[in-house]
């Protein structure tokens, strides 16, 4: 396996919290309810998918550090 490899697989996944209620997706879990699974990314998240809980939208989210 390839340093590159090992960097992306060591790699964490990012959180972006809703700006609106505070619901945090963890990029790790995924959405189940929403069909979404564990290990996509935000970013790849339909432009459509709102935050389960208060129904916002993607821009309505900011990642956390």
């Amino acid at each position: 396996m390839s340093n590159a490899q090992l960097k992306l697989e060591n790699a964490k996944m990012a959180q972006w919290e809703c700006l609106v209620c505070g619901w945090v997706y963890d990029e790790d879990k995924g959405d189940d309810d929403s069909g979404i699974a564990a290990g996509t990314k935000f970013e790849d998240l339909p432009d459509d998918w709102v935050c389960p809980m208060c129904g916002a939208s993607k821009e309505d989210f900011e990642k956390l550090e």
